[in-house]
């Protein structure tokens, strides 16, 4: 049985994910109702200028199958983000877009590096790692999930295709193994059934009494309560005498 707390779904598991997904497809309405060209405002490596885009990147996008390719995985792993690792969600956020920008300027191709997939990066590579070094075993099995679902990421931190930013995903994968590490997190504390504790004694369970130390099961013979004797009255009539007339 989970513990209460485990149970209950925070307003943050529902608001992040919405927030983050709205901020990406408003930036992209601005762009085509107005006109606009925000790809300029993206990560230009080793240029002074670029460095904008460390923060700005992630909301701008270049294609509606760009925006449509980023926005169920953002919005998946941050509701997972906030849910299982609520107390440290804002810094790995934070952290994960900082670092990840700053290591995309620093490695990346002379072009402008834009889109959120470098912080779907940053979570997925996060919650599979920290999943693995807590060996917790409900964030382990959120790890496996992640794996299920988005394996198939990992082969786009290396250029097999061309116009994608590859060193973004790289950026964003080994950020998030950094943050793993570096973020602490406190370890649910799992329920202990009475027989798996160290003081627990078998003779004074009433279910373990049924068995004996070879597992055979003990036939307990129940007090029967004794019937109560049957109370027997006996009426005597006396019968009417002649001559009495008294009625």
């Amino acid at each position: 049985m989970l513990p209460e707390n485990q149970l209950k779904i925070s307003n943050k598991v529902l608001l992040a994910p919405l927030f983050a997904v709205l901020s990406i497809w408003i930036v992209f309405w601005v762009e085509v109702k107005f006109g606009f060209n925000f790809n300029e405002y993206g990560i230009y490596p080793k240029k002074l200028f670029g460095l904008r885009g460390v923060v700005l990147s992630p909301f701008i996008h270049g294609s509606v199958e760009h925006l449509y390719n980023n926005t169920i995985p953002l919005a998946v792993l941050t509701a997972f983000l906030f849910h299982f690792y609520q107390k440290v969600a804002f810094k790995a956020l934070f952290w994960g877009i900082l670092l990840s920008g700053l290591l995309t300027w620093l490695i990346g191709r002379s072009s402008y590096h834009i889109g959120a997939s470098g912080l779907i990066y940053v979570l997925a590579s996060f919650i599979f790692f920290k999943g693995i070094i807590t060996k917790h075993y409900r964030w382990v099995a959120l790890s496996l999930i992640v794996v299920f679902i988005y394996g198939s990421l990992i082969w786009y931190i290396f250029p097999i295709k061309d116009g994608i930013s590859w060193e973004g995903h790289l950026s964003g994968f080994l950020t998030g193994l950094f943050l793993a590490f570096l973020l602490k997190v406190e370890t649910p504390e799992e329920k202990r059934y009475d027989w798996e504790k160290e003081d627990f004694n078998e003779e004074e369970d009433p279910f373990l009494r049924q068995f004996d130390k070879d597992g055979n099961f003990i036939e307990i013979e129940e007090e029967k309560e004794e019937t109560p004797k049957k109370i027997r009255i006996r009426y005597h009539y006396k019968s009417k005498e002649e001559g009495d007339t008294s009625s």
